[in-house]
């Protein structure tokens, strides 16, 4: 029996209104793209820089709305929400690691991964959060601020915030762009190594060729349409 449908896209367009030389002009990033990702899939989203595919991502996630066409999160409506119906379903589904880390500099490495639980009045928020960061091999830093910690460091603090909420879905956007090879490899390792543990459908964006290849399935986003590309 086939896993039920986690996210889909829709027949999605997105284009934004660019004004050059005072002239309004319409460029369209999505073109009747239609995306299926079932339960505990991983897939990899690629293409040249500029391609749209961090915009797919945000589409995707709510974090933008399409122009046309729809996007729907376990079956239910998504992309038609407002943004405080996105806000809660992200909060209760959804998790996220970004290119740029995206920790709060103000708070220590427990309170960053603390910060989603919290924010949904989880009452084992602090126990959640020291397993996390002990799962990532940080548990001899959680009162470090991010300042403190390598580029490594801090994307293993934000692999661990996306894991402590136990998402059903797990967003990436070009998790090793800020790292040396060495260290990315040491992060595509960790996060898939989590996300086999957790069981959690994986959607990333990566120009990472090793890191594209570790996953289920790649699609290439190319002229606004994605193409399947064969896997070994």
């Amino acid at each position: 029996m086939q896993s039920p449908p986690v996210v889909q896209a829709l027949d999605l367009n997105y284009e934004f209104v660019s004004n050059f030389n005072s002239h309004d002009n319409h460029i369209r990033i999505l073109q009747g793209l239609n995306l299926t990702i079932v339960a505990g899939e991983q897939v990899a989203i690629v293409g040249s820089s500029g391609s749209g595919k961090s915009t797919l991502l945000s589409l995707l996630a709510g974090l933008d709305v399409p122009t046309s066409g729809s996007v729907r999160i376990q079956s239910q409506a998504f992309s038609n929400l407002d943004e405080d119906g996105r806000a809660a379903m992200r909060a209760k589904s959804m998790g996220f690691v970004f290119q740029s880390f995206q920790l709060l500099p103000s708070l220590t490495a427990l309170e960053n991964v603390m910060l989603p639980l919290q924010l949904k009045s989880h009452p084992d928020a602090k126990a959640l959060s020291l397993e996390a960061l002990n799962k990532v091999g940080l548990s001899n830093r959680v009162q470090h601020y991010p300042k403190q910690l390598s580029g490594g460091e801090q994307q293993r603090v934000a692999i661990a915030r996306a894991f402590a909420t136990q998402p059903a879905i797990l967003f990436a956007d070009e998790p090793t762009g800020n790292l040396d090879n060495a260290t990315g490899q040491l992060i595509i390792d960790l996060l898939f190594k989590m996300n086999a543990e957790a069981g959690t459908t994986l959607v990333l964006v990566t120009h990472d060729v090793h890191l594209a290849n570790r996953c289920q399935r790649q699609l290439k986003l190319e002229n606004g349409v994605l193409n399947e590309l064969a896997t070994a």
